[in-house]
Order: C-alpha cells, then structure tokens, then sequence
C-alpha cells in the first residue's frame, strides 16, 4: 500500500542543490517537491558497518538533509573488505567519524550528526526522537529488538535489514501501518542457533545489495512514493540471484502493538532477554573459564592438557592456538566429539571468543568431564595478548 510522505518539504533548493539532484528532479515521482522532502528530512543510521556504510552513502547523495550515524566501535583492517565507507587510513579511528567525514566528502550541502556512543535504554528514545526515520544496519538481536521498541513506542517508521553469508532480508515495520519486528519474530531464537556474521562471515557485496534496499525503501516513506515493505519480508538469495516476498501480518497478539499492549515502555534488560549464551553454557563456563595467560602458563610448565578448538575448518586455517586438535561445535553438540576426548588429560576448550567453546564445555561437563575448562576471549585474546603476530579476523 502506498503511504503519504513522512515528512514536508522544504522552502527551496538552492542553486548547488538543484545541479547536484538534476537526476531526481526529472523524476515526476520524485520532483521538486520530492527532492525538497528528502531535504527537510532527518534519518538516523543505526551502526556504522556493513549495512550502514552503503546506506550513509546513498541517503547522503540523495540529499538527505540532516543524517544522523550512531555507532561505539572503531575501524579495524577485517571491516574493509565490506565497510566501503571506510579506508586504510581509518583504522584506529572511531566509525562514526571515519563515516562522517566521507559523508561530507561525497555531499558537503548536507548536515550530519554523529553519535559515538553505544545505544541503550537509557539514551534511545532522546536520540531517536530527534529523528523522521530510522535505518538499522545492526548485526545483533538484542539491539534489533531495542530499536524496534523504541521506534515503536515513538511512531516512528523502522527500515530494517539482516545479511548472512550469501543470504539477506530486508523490512519496513511501522506499527501505525502494519506490524512491528516483534509481529514478525516474537522472540529471539535460542542462544546459538543464528551465529553472527563474525562467525559465519558475510559476502561483501550483500552489504550492498541490501543496504541499497533499504535506502530505497527510507526514500520511499520520505516522499510518499511507490509501494514499500510494510507488511512484507524480502528474501534475497545471492548464490541463486532470486528475490521473494512473504507477507507479514500485524500480531493482534503482540505485546507491544497489539489491540492491547502488555510491553508499553522498553526492556530492562535487552542482553537478557536474547541471551548471549544458553543458561547451561553460562552455568558450565561460571566456574571453568581460564583465560589465554592461564592457558600460555599451562603450555609453559608442560602440563597434560587436551586442547581443543571448536571453530569451523575455514576458520581455523586462517589462525590457530599451537597444539590445538580441531572439532568443530557441531561435533559436540551430535555428541560424535565425545570418544575423541581422553581421559587421562584435561580438556580446554576454545573458540573464536568464547561463546561456542562455552557451549560445548557445557556437553563435556555433562558427558563426565568434570575439570574441563573453556578460554574466555578465544582466539582472539590469544592474538591480542599473545601472539600479535598471528592475523585476526
């Protein structure tokens, strides 16, 4: 269904803006009138990384008027190879401000406003609000299911975007229009059933492919054109170059935009409520997680230890502790991994950071192995603390 424009226009273009939008401007659906909207826009781009990056750089050369960039982190090499917005000469560098000032070389006529913070419950609606629109290019659960929240509860429109390996999906929630995040995914599914793109890698290009969707679609409810993604799930598969729509109904149920709300303010705790890890994997991991100065002084002195790494092959070609046996998580879980243990040394378990090896602990405690320990921080505190000279990823 079609939807009126989000916001008004603005006065005028200027001399530079009506050059530098000629293209739009001969649009008829988009026009004076739409690219003046565009202008007195505000968006706010949640995350400064793979889906945020084309997406500040599209809503940019769009005309965007005030463009909004929240993110905490900072540019590190592993970002480049999908974070187009930012360079070699950025590493180090806090993304929001390696994103703004790419932002400003690409359209120096508009305004951008960064936030180099974290987002939580205790600053989303004060920023939000000073928002038409929000765009998330987060790549966790429990910061999806907060931006949903707060949109909501605010009645603001939420273009939203997900991307795995070659697999992407993409959504308009607006609950004054159709449903919400939560409509669509009641509940987040259980720790480790979704490993992150930092896990399971993501190819480059679909940042590209989906943040362009979702630019397109924040275009769209600016001027109140065409048709956009309320009440639909695109599907996109880039192995097989196919895209597929799926209608998403309004819950009635849901609790928090349903006919009658039981959620009317934000979580305390958006952590909890997706849960990092499972509550056996923390419950194994309370006592018997060591960490890689322990595991290093263990080598040192000799000790009989088992080590073992639980990451995937790939992985573990592009890095590895000294010593380690490779057997992947599933292993564990199928429980194939078990007759693969000794008996006679002690198990330490490893991972990437130490979500996975703490959930495989929890299978080894469970099977007998009662002195079994995992590496908190994983490999990549190894290389950290370590081993600098191994490559991180």
């Amino acid at each position: 269904m079609s939807l009126p424009p989000l916001v008004e226009p603005a006065a005028e273009l200027t001399r530079d803006e009506v050059n530098r939008y000629s293209r739009h401007l001969i649009i008829p659906d988009v026009g004076m009138s739409g690219q003046k909207r565009l202008k007195n826009a505000k968006v706010l781009v949640v995350g400064a990384g793979g889906l945020g990056s084309p997406a500040l750089l599209y809503l940019a050369a769009a005309g965007v008027g005030t463009l909004g960039v929240i993110d905490f982190d900072v540019v590190d090499e592993s970002n480049l190879q999908r974070q187009i917005i930012h360079r070699q000469s950025s590493l180090g560098k806090p993304k929001v401000e390696s994103a703004a000032d790419t932002v400003r070389e690409i359209n120096p006529l508009i305004d951008v406003v960064v936030h180099n913070t974290a987002l939580d419950r205790d600053n989303i609606m004060d920023i939000f609000s000073g928002y038409d629109l929000i765009l998330d290019g987060t790549d966790n659960f429990a910061t999806r299911y907060m931006v949903n929240d707060a949109a909501v509860l605010l009645g603001k429109p939420y273009v939203w975007g997900s991307i795995y390996r070659f697999d992407g999906q993409a959504s308009v929630f607006w609950a004054e229009h159709g449903p919400c995040y939560r409509c669509l995914y009641p509940e987040p599914p259980p720790p480790g059933m979704v490993p992150s793109c930092a896990e399971g890698g993501v190819l480059g290009v679909l940042c590209a492919s989906i943040g362009s969707i979702q630019v397109n679609e924040a275009i769209k409810l600016l001027t109140g054109i065409g048709e956009p993604l309320v009440g639909r799930l695109m599907i996109y598969d880039a192995l097989e170059m196919t895209y597929r729509s799926v209608k998403v109904r309004k819950d009635p149920e849901c609790p928090l935009c349903g006919k009658n709300p039981t959620q009317t303010e934000l979580l305390e705790d958006y952590e909890a409520f997706c849960g990092a890890v499972s509550e056996e994997a923390a419950e194994a991991a309370q006592d018997s997680t060591i960490t890689v100065l322990d595991l290093k002084g263990m080598q040192d002195r000799g000790e009989d230890i088992f080590l073992v790494d639980v990451r995937e092959p790939n992985e573990y070609e592009i890095v590895s502790i000294p010593g380690a046996t490779l057997i992947p998580k599933g292993d564990f879980l199928n429980g194939s991994a078990l007759e693969r243990l000794p008996q006679d040394k002690k198990i330490v378990l490893h991972c990437k950071s130490g979500v996975r090896s703490a959930e495989a602990l929890a299978v080894v405690k469970n099977a007998g192995f009662a002195d079994a320990v995992h590496v908190g921080g994983g490999i990549l505190a190894w290389v950290n603390q370590i081993d600098p000279s191994q490559p991180s990823y």
